[in-house]
């Protein structure tokens, strides 16, 4: 596996690539739920790799840029384990210039849930994609359901764009009880981790009533915000598969989304119906 800081470097080793490019974009601290798209990537191409960039641009003031967890060595021997050919560590030096370009996500898909509470947020997150897809060349980039209005803003960006490339979206791994794998996780002190449980269970709560025949958004909502008590809810969300709100649910067709603070660190979970 090779190890790549620089431009260069990666424009080399893209340069001499030979077959299909897979592409798995991370800020690092790679978990399992990582490793799930890594196998996936490595398994469906001839070239894998995997990007480990902290990107300061999806962060707003007062967030966790210095303190997000940053895991270098164990980064790099994950890819190694998992059959990568080559990991991409750049600095923000390599990426950003003082003055570029710059790409704001439609309104319409970036200025609710997530992008309401961060605004701006799918700005900085479209600002690096556009620039890694295009460095790595990819031909298959495989991103998580868990940041699923992100998925849905990137293939909006590829679509618009006219980007030849395939946006894979793989399914949301969990710890043996229930909670989403994330590398914000690792903020969740043990007395915590019952209440951060209370995000799957909600989730798991509404997809018992869909099967027992409810179909009305809102009584789904409410039994979620009963099993999400006492934490602070951002939202609970009942959407079609371009965000928008539905009444009554779509099978095939909807999405639950939920995020809510446990302690100080906030969670999201998603379930697709």
């Amino acid at each position: 596996m090779q190890i790549i800081r620089t431009i260069k470097e990666l424009e080399e080793f893209v340069s001499n690539a030979s077959g299909k490019i897979g592409f798995v974009p991370t800020m690092g601290a790679l978990h399992n739920g990582h490793v799930s798209l890594i196998k996936k990537c490595v398994s469906e191409n001839g070239i894998s790799i995997v990007s480990t960039f902290v990107n300061p641009t999806q962060f707003l003031p007062g967030e966790d840029l210095e303190k997000y967890p940053r895991k270098e060595q164990s980064d790099i021997q994950i890819c190694e384990q998992n059959g990568v050919s080559a990991i991409f560590i750049p600095n923000e030096k390599e990426l950003y210039f003082e003055d570029e370009p710059l790409i704001v996500a439609p309104k319409k898909l970036s200025t609710i849930l997530e992008g309401k509470t961060r605004p701006g947020h799918f700005d900085g997150v479209l600002r690096v994609l556009n620039k890694l897809f295009r460095l790595t060349r990819a031909n298959s980039v495989y991103m998580g359901k868990k940041d699923t209005q992100q998925l849905i803003i990137v293939q909006n960006m590829i679509k618009t764009f006219f980007l030849n490339i395939e946006l894979v979206a793989c399914d949301i791994v969990r710890e043996p009880d229930g909670l989403a794998l994330s590398s914000r996780n690792v903020y969740i002190c043990d007395e915590d981790k019952c209440n951060a449980l209370r995000l799957s269970r909600s989730l798991n709560k509404a997809q018992n009533l869909i099967q027992n025949g409810e179909e009305e958004a809102s009584e789904i909502k409410a039994s979620m915000l009963e099993v999400l008590e006492p934490l602070k809810v951002d939202y609970v969300a009942v959407t079609d598969r371009n965000l928008n709100e539905i009444s009554k649910i779509e099978k095939g067709n909807t999405i639950i989304l939920v995020a809510a603070f446990v302690g100080k660190t906030r969670l999201i979970d998603n379930i697709w119906i």
